[in-house]
């Protein structure tokens, strides 16, 4: 039998608080031999992503490997210096990160990011890592290939940016990848091109993956194992049909029940009611080009519409719209009836205050250096007018509203919190305005499922007690099923279809919705091959075209 690519024994890792050192690994194993894949899962805090930084060698700042071997094709990165770890990392052993907006570098154009590597490591010249990068962006799907390398990060979509991370990854071709929650942010459509790129590219190259995901239906088109976690404890590890068809343990199969909340839709409103936020006809652009066409949807009171649609579809270009971020070339926004001035800088504090927003990335959207309580103060202060201890004390109710206590997380900083957490701290920012309608901006997207599942009964729990009225961009149709009374479908900078939940999801649909729907995956390891085989085409990104035509 051939030696494994990584062997890890016995880890056990630290994280520091206060100074004081606390267990979070405790004495977990772990082998991969090459050209395989191992997923590894579990709900957030779990130790996922810090087990798979260290089987590259790595740790975060105030984490320590405190017991326990790692090798990596018999090396000992325990062991290795500075230099030997520089001479792996990037080469053999590469890493997509689960934010690629946080994690490449915003002066930099795409294509001189992707070049680094492969450069400073001697595999290719500048020219020819050029060219592969190119290459790979097609494989990718990403749109001019040839051409989107020499934008900035900022100038792509969320979607893009990710694929872009993965095709710097693969580029100096490692002999191991860790991708921790590479598709997270991805819509999808977007998604199912991105999960078979990476299963091409890893059985191409005899690439071996550790897979880290919170979706279980994903992992189960991409591992050959999976490995489930527990508050940094093994649970149990099986092939993947085992796993999928006879989970052993309680605690797995609890992981395979989630996703049950499914709020009913509520009755249609009054045909002559008001619409809290009425979107007519608007088209808007960045720069000379239009990137919305003439939008028009309602939101009524106390009700959630869901817009969803491919990563580029105009579903946050819309939101900035509303929002008066992006004022629209052409169109109209009202509230109640009232029309919005376009422009925020031309609204007043009241109708600034009556539209807030939740964003995706709580990671990016808190002030690491504030605490919680200081978060959530500045909108209390600006918009109520509330000071001193009439402050803190509707700071601590709104940590109440959102299930965190104000005794134990008021004076916290955003990095001692979890990524639910901090989602929460988000929507407690929001209410903190008393808004009558709430932008929520794909927030759950990068939650596990348990976790997403208690941000879902969170706001629809304050829906009901407050009578909010939301507007849920996301590209994940369960959550649609769990939460939407609408649903808006936009493709391309227009909507294509809307009506009530339960017509998006009963046919006949429009194409385009018809291929979201169709594009979910399921917890069937053959779910992607045979999506592949049924449209006809050699890989995703063809059968997806081949669907809309």
């Amino acid at each position: 039998m051939t030696n494994p690519l990584v062997q890890m024994r016995g880890i056990r890792m630290d994280g520091r608080s206060d100074e004081a050192w606390s267990p979070i690994i405790k004495g977990v194993d772990l082998t991969l031999n090459r050209g395989e894949v191992l997923g590894l899962i579990g709900e957030s805090g779990a130790g996922k992503s810090t087990l798979g930084l260290a089987a590259m060698g790595f740790t975060r700042d105030g984490v320590r490997i405190s017991e326990g071997a790692v090798s990596f094709d018999g090396i000992d990165l325990l062991a290795a210096s500075a230099e030997q770890k520089r001479q792996l990392l990037g080469k053999r052993i590469a890493y997509v990160a689960q934010s690629a907006a946080a994690s490449f570098n915003p002066a930099h154009t795409l294509l001189d990011q992707h070049a680094e590597a492969p450069v400073q490591h001697g595999v290719m010249s500048r020219a020819e890592a050029e060219a592969d990068g190119m290459e790979l962006y097609r494989k990718l799907r990403l749109p001019n290939p040839d051409e989107i390398g020499f934008r900035y990060p900022h100038q792509v979509s969320g979607g893009q940016l990710q694929r872009a991370m993965t095709a710097m990854a693969m580029s100096c071709r490692p002999d191991l990848i860790i991708f921790d929650e590479p598709t997270t942010a991805l819509d999808v459509t977007t998604q199912i091109e991105v999960l078979a790129a990476i299963r091409n590219i890893v059985e191409e190259f005899g690439t071996a993956a550790i897979y880290i995901t919170h979706d279980l239906a994903v992992v189960a088109q991409m591992a050959d194992r999976i490995k489930v976690l527990l508050k940094g404890e093994e649970v149990e590890e099986a092939e993947t049909r085992e796993m999928l068809s006879a989970p052993k343990q309680d605690y797995t199969k609890s992981l395979w029940a989630v996703r049950e909340f499914q709020r009913p839709a509520k009755p249609a409103p009054a045909v002559d009611a008001t619409p809290v936020i009425s979107v007519q006809g608007i088209t808007a652009a960045y720069g000379k080009m239009d990137v919305l066409h003439d939008v028009s949807f309602d939101i009524h009171a106390g009700r959630t519409v869901a817009v969803v649609g491919e990563s580029g579809s105009g579903k946050s270009t819309t939101a900035r719209c509303i929002t008066g971020l992006l004022p629209p070339r052409l169109g109209r926004i009202e509230l109640d009836g009232a029309e919005l001035p376009l422009d925020y800088r031309k609204r007043s504090k009241d109708q600034l205050r009556q539209v807030q927003m939740i964003y995706q990335m709580a990671d990016t959207a808190l002030n690491p250096r504030q605490s919680i309580g200081d978060i959530i103060a500045r909108p209390v202060e600006f918009y109520m007018g509330l000071k001193g201890r009439a402050k803190r004390d509707r700071v601590a109710d709104l940590l109440e509203q959102i299930e965190l206590p104000a005794d134990q997380y008021y004076d916290r900083l955003p990095s001692e919190l979890s990524g639910g957490q901090k989602q929460r701290v988000g929507i407690a920012r929001a209410l903190a305005a008393e808004p009558k309608f709430i932008i929520c901006d794909e927030v759950t997207s990068a939650l596990d499922q348990l976790v997403a599942e208690g941000i879902l009964r969170l706001l629809a729990r304050l829906q009901d007690e407050l009578g909010l009225s939301y507007m849920f961009i996301t590209h994940d149709l369960a959550t649609v099923k769990s939460i939407a009374d609408e649903v808006v479908v936009m493709k391309d900078g227009a909507v294509v279809e809307q009506g009530p939940k339960a017509d998006m999801f009963r046919p006949p649909h429009h194409p385009y919705t018809d291929l979201l729907l169709s594009s979910v995956p399921e917890m069937d390891p053959d779910w992607l091959s045979d999506l592949l085989r049924e449209r006809g085409a050699d890989n995703v990104g063809d059968a997806a075209t081949a669907r809309m035509d």
